[in-house]
């Protein structure tokens, strides 16, 4: 018994220098949020219209049987970095043909189409997720939000944060670019 009690601060040593090892690896991407979603049918669910804006609202149906992967968006008015991603979607849109999807979250339909008046409109949809429900099906940790859909349903990525700068952005369009490969669109990006 005394060996075993002296054994276990080096028991607990070997545990804790393991652990930093796993933190200090230079591979692992500490922003990464792994999702259940991906490769995974998206989540049930239907959304109605925002108040006021004139685009249908969204529900899993609208994400199937779409020729090209479509991009779903989870935006709200009160989130700043939302702003700054906004101009990015709408380019997206107007320079790359990307079929934009938004689920406005927990956000006042007046605020929500007030922000929408002021940046424009990039969303050929917007489900409103005034109670969080369709965001936490869909599992996400905050807005903003993106994931790819291929036409079958199927989410095939995540981004978690603002497409903002290049980095991000150059990210992004090669997770579309992919996508779209694989659905046989060509890239297109």
């Amino acid at each position: 018994m005394k060996r075993a009690i002296a054994a276990l601060p080096i028991l607990i040593a070997l545990i804790l220098g393991a652990f930093f090892l796993w933190g200090l690896n230079p591979d692992r991407d500490p922003n990464a949020i792994p999702s259940v979603l991906i490769a995974q049918p998206a989540p049930d669910f239907d959304l109605p219209t925002v108040d006021g804006v004139d685009v249908p609202g969204l529900s899993r149906s609208n994400l199937i049987g779409n020729p090209t992967p479509v991009v779903v968006n989870v935006f709200a008015s009160w989130c700043v970095p939302c702003r700054a991603e906004h101009a990015v979607l709408t380019r997206m849109v107007e320079r790359d043909s990307v079929r934009l999807f938004g689920i406005n979250y927990k956000d006042k339909p007046e605020a929500a189409r007030g922000w929408l008046e002021d940046l424009g409109n990039p969303y050929e949809r917007i489900g409103s997720d005034l109670t969080g429900r369709a965001g936490i099906e869909w599992g996400i940790s905050g807005v903003p939000e993106t994931f790819i859909v291929a036409g079958d349903g199927t989410v095939l990525y995540r981004y978690v944060g603002p497409i903002v700068g290049s980095e991000a952005e150059e990210e992004f369009a090669l997770a579309l670019a992919q996508a779209r490969a694989a659905n046989g669109a060509g890239t297109g990006i």
